[in-house]
């Protein structure tokens, strides 16, 4: 059987009437935010929408994960090992993590930020060397985005998180205008315009 193309994949899950959203990172990465902000723009595009958050050791940069479903009719929050249709990592080993959430049309938006956790700064442990590879060896679609970087340019490292919102909203159904009508509702209006650049920023790396 032929390949998909990456634009294929999208057409796939834009045409989906539901669909499962994975977040997964550490603590301090903004996942809630971004979550938040995808499941309102859903909202308003009248889907009906379900999240669950793991905070875990949040304040020890221990895992963050949450769960978003979405369809004409949700009745869990909690997404199966094997049915998650698009992960948003917002850290590399982090995106490993969770592969067993993903199946062959999957999408991962990943930030290719490193985020040491305690065992490999304390030299217990190291960083796996080419870490992506066990996504993309498993035939997989990821979306390699520096949202650190990105962030920086726009003139808040703060805003990664929605850096990666704009990533991911180029494979979800709703218009851009959606999505900036509530970032410029949830976010702080001194920090409004930075926040709506680092969403354009997200939008034009995955478009390209």
């Amino acid at each position: 059987m032929k390949a998909q193309t990456p634009q294929q994949k999208v057409q796939k899950t834009q045409q989906k009437k539901q669909g499962n959203i994975l977040f997964s990172g550490v603590g301090g990465q903004g996942i809630l935010l971004a979550s938040e902000i995808i499941a309102y723009a859903l909202l308003a595009e009248g889907y009906d929408v379900k999240k669950s958050e793991v905070h875990g050791m949040a304040q020890r940069g221990g895992s963050v994960t949450a769960q978003l479903r979405y369809g004409d009719k949700v009745y869990s929050p909690l997404i199966e090992p094997g049915r998650a249709d698009i992960q948003v990592a917002f850290e590399m080993m982090e995106a490993v993590r969770y592969l067993p959430y993903l199946h062959q049309d999957s999408i991962v938006i990943v930030n290719t930020q490193k985020i040491l956790p305690p065992s490999v700064a304390t030299g217990q442990a190291t960083y796996p060397e080419n870490v992506l590879d066990h996504i993309t060896k498993s035939g997989i679609k990821v979306v390699q985005v520096d949202a650190f970087d990105l962030a920086r340019e726009v003139g808040e490292v703060r805003t990664a998180n929605v850096v990666l919102v704009g990533a991911v909203s180029t494979f979800l159904p709703m218009a851009a205008s959606v999505y900036e009508e509530i970032i410029a509702a949830r976010v702080p209006a001194k920090f409004k315009d930075v926040n709506l650049k680092a969403f354009a920023a997200g939008r034009k790396v995955s478009q390209g």
